[in-house]
């Protein structure tokens, strides 16, 4: 792909709420413009409070849709992409792929989707059935329910932004031995009980951060790279841990930040940063604080694999490098990458 292609991103854009910094959309716009392409985003639920009378909620903003889908056809066919990138909107579904690919016959449609369990979001395997490829952070179990709806999947990882995700020089305040952000437990999906047993420990310790849990604020915005850059180490752990190659973007963010991050291991981890060099994975709640222990009383040992971690993670996962294996996967259909291989 060495001509410069136009991009079109259909997406829920958050850019007025905490994640400001967070959204994977960030970083695939600045991705694909370093590599010299153009890019136009269509805020599927701004377009939604534009439409509507009055400010509604949930139940009646489904009732806007079809002069949403209006505007959106409008913009396709004035923009002709030769990509649109899809990241499953609310109230977007296959009806709406179909009228864009009948704006625009020649483009390609991809999605991408972050979140496990497809089959338990509303639309999510329909309206992927209708695109070229949907690219997902996870492997294997995990792409079945699209497998079978016969959507075909690509594994692409999380990227980080080596322009705000670094290491920060943080006062007092974000000093903390052990972090953790997120979700205690997954209220509408399963959740390990791995991970409730080892958050709820760390919530009852002296000098450990945690942020959207046990009773604590969620942080956004850069505040959210400062808690990391102040902790000594890092807890990544996701809701379930048997899926391949998956771990959620606080891994990744966590690495970027310059942290010393404590895993919970999946299978293949090593395929995509290696125990011992970039981070240390961990199996059970004792091995995890049996690390954590070691590492806080042997700091060079700790820096050495932060720093790998950081360096590793800027230097594989930066948003130029992931851009550049997305456009391979368009064209291709697979790309090349450490980690494409066989299970």
């Amino acid at each position: 792909m060495s001509r410069a292609k136009r991009i079109f991103f259909v997406t829920d854009t958050k850019d007025l709420t905490d994640w400001l910094l967070l959204p994977v959309l960030r970083k695939q716009v600045k991705g694909f413009i370093r590599l010299g392409h153009d890019t136009q985003i269509f805020s599927y639920n701004r377009a939604i409070d534009r439409v509507s009378p009055i400010k509604c909620g949930k139940r009646f903003s489904r009732l806007y849709k079809p002069r949403v889908d209006e505007l959106l056809v409008k913009q396709i066919k004035n923009y002709q992409p030769d990509i649109v990138y899809v990241s499953f909107a609310k109230f977007l579904d296959d009806r709406t792929i179909t009228l864009m690919r009948q704006a625009s016959p020649y483009t390609s449609f991809i999605g991408i989707d972050v979140d496990l369990w497809p089959e338990l979001r509303q639309n999510r395997v329909q309206t992927a059935s209708k695109l070229d490829m949907v690219l997902t952070t996870y492997e294997g179990n995990g792409q079945q329910a699209f497998k079978d709806a016969g959507v075909h999947c690509v594994f692409m990882p999380n990227m980080c932004d080596s322009d705000i995700e670094h290491r920060y020089r943080v006062s007092q305040e974000w000093k903390s031995n052990i972090l953790f952000t997120g979700l205690l437990r997954h209220r509408r999906y399963p959740t390990e009980e791995l991970r409730v047993e080892l958050v709820t420990r760390l919530s009852k310790m002296k000098n450990c951060s945690l942020y959207g849990c046990c009773g604590k604020d969620f942080i956004g915005g850069i505040q959210y790279f400062y808690a990391i850059s102040g902790a000594k180490i890092a807890l990544s752990i996701n809701a379930v841990n048997n899926v391949r190659l998956y771990h959620s973007d606080r891994l990744t963010q966590y690495l970027a930040c310059g942290t010393f991050v404590l895993a919970k291991g999946v299978p293949d981890s090593n395929l995509l940063f290696k125990d011992g060099e970039h981070l240390r994975y961990f199996e059970t709640i004792e091995e995890f604080f049996d690390l954590a222990e070691w590492y806080l009383k042997n700091e060079q040992e700790r820096l050495k694999i932060a720093n790998a971690g950081m360096k590793w993670a800027h230097q594989e996962f930066n948003c130029e490098k992931i851009a550049k294996y997305t456009l391979e996967a368009i064209e291709n259909g697979t790309y090349r990458a450490p980690w494409m291989v066989n299970p």
